[in-house]
């Protein structure tokens, strides 16, 4: 009973997931699911999780919302809208790291990450890792994606990554994906996820 109050609270206070904050209106489709992955590379080096959304909302403002957008874009284009975000630092980089990502996503899965799930066949190791074949995508942005796309790719629940396990045991809460997964349905297992690791970005700035 605990358990289960404990959890409402994380979800009514934290349960914001990053896709939502970025503005990305997840749905397993090409546009958003692409979108998604440009917030993953964004996210995929250290720089606060509110830097990251707000740069991808400046990349998706500037129009880029697809792979062939992106890939059409020029490099300054993209290094001037992840400024906005005062994205700084890996700004020139990851100009780079996003249209070269574009242009694999493109010729690999024909701009559509439905092919990559296909690829996978329902084998999350092996999603994980044509994950990280994306440029600036390593093991941990492959969680934060696998933790997000559970939303929208059911096979993937239920996904927590070991920031959010370590949070959860932290809590006094169960700290197994399945343990976590009995106190909420299967819609609001990524916001679960989004609001542990919320927790532990907090504690982390204390």
């Amino acid at each position: 009973m605990e358990s289960a109050r404990m959890i409402e609270g994380l979800l009514r206070e934290h349960g914001q997931t990053y896709a939502d904050e970025a503005g990305i209106t997840l749905r397993d489709k090409p546009a958003p699911l692409y979108q998604l992955l440009v917030l993953t590379v964004l996210c995929s080096i250290r720089i606060r999780a509110e830097t990251a959304t707000a740069a991808a909302r400046e990349l998706f403002a500037a129009g880029l919302r697809t792979p062939q957008a992106m890939v059409e874009s020029t490099w300054q284009q993209r290094v001037d809208a992840l400024g906005r975000a005062h994205y700084v630092r890996y700004d020139e980089s990851t100009a780079t790291a996003l249209g070269d990502g574009a242009r694999l996503v493109l010729d690999r899965f024909d701009g559509d990450l439905r092919k990559l799930r296909e690829t996978a066949a329902g084998d999350t190791d092996e999603l994980r890792e044509l994950l990280q074949e994306v440029p600036r995508i390593g093991p941990v942005g492959a969680d934060i994606f696998c933790r997000e796309a559970q939303e929208v790719w059911p096979e993937l629940r239920p996904f927590f990554d070991e920031r959010s396990l370590a949070t959860a045991a932290d809590l006094g809460l169960p700290h197994t994906p399945t343990g976590l997964a009995h106190h909420v349905p299967p819609k609001d297992l990524a916001r679960l996820a989004a609001a542990l690791v919320r927790v532990s970005l907090a504690r982390v700035r204390r």
